[in-house]
């Protein structure tokens, strides 16, 4: 694989003058034949497809920035950038195109001075400054000439604007556009719009003082109305003056103030509407003029922030009811500029700002305007409105939480906001999908503060389940109230989607709160009604909630599941589905796939148990038949809860020359305690006990010697009872002992695992031992010990307690 080196995001300058990102890979140079020279190749990572071919031309200007970028112009509104992970990535390929143009890689811009002979560049370092051609009419040709000329060379930039500030050549070149505006004179015009727009392109924050003065700023925008590639000019001047109109809806005493205001109001203009979109050179030229609308408004909110009484008289007008719509629009429209003004605030001043208005009361002030009949007005209040809960949700949640000790559910701002949402008449449902949004910053538990003494967490939580989610729910409750939704038309299909995206972020981030809601208010059923509807995006909502409660694989959950049989619309919007491959195919047998892959017993228990015969004939996919699968290898366990355990052990420490399976008897014999002793079970004899360790495990090591020699002979009986199938619990036990008798045993714990007669347990009789055998036969059970003493019956008891544990050891050792 590549090295990070050659790592490179490429971007493009789309007509927003924002960078699009097309994609990140790996950047390589080489010749290509159908550019005819060297060219820059960048290949996806994820695919390996060409994201970016371009020959590097001798003439096109490079530039390297920030050590990691390249930029250039491929085209005249065609701009291009590679953002490298690494300055070493960068370094090589900056080398690789200074070598195709025969360029020193120490420089920073591949064209920069590349018109200039030797003898300029001298004139340029040895040169105080730059003398300006006198301003007058016949020149404005060479003055156009000498800026154009200037702007490529920072040198060049820098002496120019020090030759327009020192002579107060701006000016006088604004006297030049009146006369020319007044004689007609278009192509002196047109050399004054190249002039004024190259001066802007200088960057200097000191000749924009000048040009966005009260007295000039007027005739820069006149001056650049004349624009050589339209065939007339614009009238800038004309919207500025007689249609925008400035309103003070409270007024504003400062003078210095409302000059600010003017005045960055028209540089936005300049910037926004004036100004041809630069290219990405220019755009690094213009950063002085971005800065210097910033720092405006930044002064300008400033300063109305400390003018209290300016605040105090919106606010009281704001919510005063004699206020008329007309003025309450224009109050609400200046109070959202304001705040969003104060988005280029530093972090520290937006706090002070935000803390200010809400001292001044701007959350109960936006409660009374949101109550309101007007639309437009709202629609501005919720602009305001998110942009607090931006900035602080914590502060909204305190607010709503202390209101609602005092008001009643329905007019709570959050309720407020809700129903706003409900109602919402663009068909598009635009102001809902943006509410929804705000809805869910202030439930996300994410942004939610833990402190010693409380948790937020838990207080608005339980304040939202108790107050506002039956408004939230309440359009979907009185549409789900049959089998189909009661309207299915787009609007309302969009709508309950939006609710049902906001319930669906609660189940995976709001645990208990939810359950219960869920549970108790039997909320799924309802989702699950509009499985039905025509809508197939909002039955897939439906369905992605389910989803989502089943991925949480929380037993409560799936036994609400199972008791209201809930699987029932999923599975009918499946076979009503047929045999389309579509994403509502794919989405329910991917939630089944879940439930098999992730072995949920209770779901697949049901599933197969209820909805087995409709789904058993769909073979294309082999889910179903994997959750059948599942459920039976469950069902067998449930049957044999030690099968796997007991298997185990047989294979490992019992003989069976029939190796038939586990009877239950056997295994309720290996869960019988040592004082659960029948008194049938076969017991050592005293003689037995005062045998040596070697007298006792002598026959275990040879039976186990025996146990290897007849392994091969095992494997072929397992297979053939395998193949027979589970043998009948009636059985022949054969014992090889002195006597060498045959019993025939109709009792299915006579040959227990271990058991006194089975060949190399404990109780057999070894080789060594007399030829006399007793079998014992107490409460059906079959036993052969060897009882040297008879007679002394009166011990036996005792005896039999003291070696259990022994016997029983032995037992388990065999």
């Amino acid at each position: 694989m590549t090295d990070t080196r050659r790592r490179v995001k490429v971007y493009t300058l789309n007509e927003d003058r924002q960078w699009d990102d097309r994609g990140t890979g790996h950047v390589s140079s080489g010749y290509v034949e159908r550019l005819k020279g060297m060219s820059l190749l960048v290949r996806a990572e994820s695919d390996g497809s060409l994201l970016l071919e371009s020959k590097i031309n001798p003439n096109t200007a490079y530039q390297k920035q920030q050590d990691t970028l390249i930029v250039w112009s491929e085209a005249e509104n065609y701009d291009l950038a590679l953002s490298f992970q690494e300055k070493a990535g960068c370094d090589e390929i900056w080398e690789k195109i200074c070598q195709v143009q025969g360029k020193d890689p120490s420089v920073d811009i591949t064209q920069d001075l590349v018109d200039e002979s030797e003898e300029e560049r001298f004139d340029d370092m040895s040169s105080p400054g730059l003398e300006l051609p006198s301003c007058e009419l016949s020149r404005l040709e060479e003055i156009a000439e000498l800026v154009a000329s200037s702007l490529p060379s920072p040198l060049r930039r820098e002496k120019l604007a020090l030759a327009l500030e020192n002579e107060g050549y701006i000016k006088k070149l604004l006297e030049l556009f009146h006369v020319c505006e007044d004689l007609e004179n278009i192509e002196g015009l047109h050399h004054l719009y190249e002039i004024i727009k190259g001066i802007f392109l200088l960057n200097r924050t000191a000749l924009f003082e000048v040009m966005f003065s009260e007295e000039c700023i007027m005739d820069v925008i006149g001056c650049l109305e004349y624009d050589p590639a339209l065939s007339q000019p614009r009238k800038h001047r004309e919207f500025l003056t007689k249609t925008a109109k400035f309103k003070e809806v409270i007024p504003i005493s400062d003078p210095e103030l409302k000059q600010k205001i003017h005045q960055t109001y028209r540089v936005q203009y300049i910037q926004d509407m004036v100004l041809p979109t630069p290219s990405v050179f220019e755009e690094n030229m213009l950063s002085t003029l971005h800065s210097f609308i910033f720092f405006n408004k930044v002064e300008i909110v400033g300063m109305l922030q400390e003018d209290e009484k300016f605040l105090t008289d919106l606010f009281a007008q704001l919510t005063d009811e004699s206020t008329d719509e007309e003025k309450r629009q224009e109050l609400v429209n200046f109070l959202k500029e304001f705040c969003a003004f104060s988005q280029t605030l530093q972090p520290q001043n937006r706090d002070a700002f935000f803390k200010t208005l809400s001292n001044m009361g701007i959350l109960p002030a936006l409660e009374v305007i949101l109550g309101m009949d007007d639309t437009q007005v709202r629609s501005a209040a919720t602009d305001i409105f998110s942009y607090l809960v931006e900035y602080n949700p914590s502060m909204v949640r305190e607010f709503v939480m202390q209101e609602a000790q005092q008001n009643d559910d329905d007019i709570l701002l959050i309720n407020l906001i809700i129903e706003h949402m409900i109602c919402d008449t663009d068909p598009e449902l635009g102001g809902a999908v943006q509410l929804m949004g705000l809805l869910r910053t202030l439930v996300d538990p994410e942004n939610m503060l833990a402190t010693a003494n409380k948790t937020e967490k838990t207080e608005f939580l339980g304040f939202f389940y108790k107050h506002c989610m039956h408004v939230l729910t309440a359009p979907l409750l009185a549409n789900t109230t049959e089998e189909k939704p009661s309207k299915d038309d787009f609007q309302t299909a969009q709508l309950l989607a939006l609710v049902l995206e906001l319930l669906t972020f609660c189940v995976e981030h709001h645990t208990y709160h939810i359950k219960n809601y869920i549970i108790n208010k039997d909320i799924l059923r309802r989702v699950l009604v509009l499985m039905a509807s025509k809508h197939a995006f909002l039955a897939l909502c439906a369905l992605r909630f389910m989803r989502k409660i089943i991925g949480l694989k929380d037993e409560f959950y799936n036994r609400y599941i199972m008791k209201s049989f809930l699987f029932e619309p999923v599975v009918k919007a499946f076979l009503n589905n047929g045999s389309r491959y579509n994403l509502m195919n794919s989405a329910v047998l991917e939630m089944f796939e879940f439930i098999r892959v992730e072995d949920i017993k209770s779901l697949t228990a049901h599933v197969i148990e209820n909805y087995w015969k409709a789904l058993e004939d769909v073979d294309y996919v082999q889910t179903f038949k994997g959750l059948k699968l599942r459920f039976e290898q469950q069902r067998e366990r449930q049957d044999n809860p030690k099968l796997d355990s007991m298997r185990s052990i047989l294979r490992n420490h019992r003989y069976r020359r029939d190796a038939r399976t586990l009877e239950d008897e056997e295994e309720m014999w290996f869960n019988t305690d040592e004082d659960d002793m029948d008194d049938g079970e076969a017991v050592v004899s005293p003689s037995d006990k005062c045998k040596n360790d070697d007298d006792i495990m002598d026959p275990i090591s040879k039976f186990m010697e025996r146990k290897k020699l007849k392994e091969s002979e095992e494997k072929e009986a397992l297979l053939k009872t395998n193949l027979s199938g589970r043998q009948s619990p009636s059985f022949k036990l054969s014992l090889s002992s002195g006597t060498k008798t045959n019993l025939t045993s109709q009792s299915p714990t006579a040959n227990l695992p271990g058991s006194p007669g089975s060949p190399g347990s404990p109780g057999s009789v070894p080789k060594h031992t007399s030829p006399t055998a007793a079998i014992t036969t107490k409460g059906g059970l079959v036993g052969l010990v060897d009882y040297p003493d008879d007679d002394e019956d009166d011990d036996e008891d005792e005896e039999k307690e003291d070696t259990l544990p022994l016997s029983k050891k032995a037992k388990f050792e065999s």
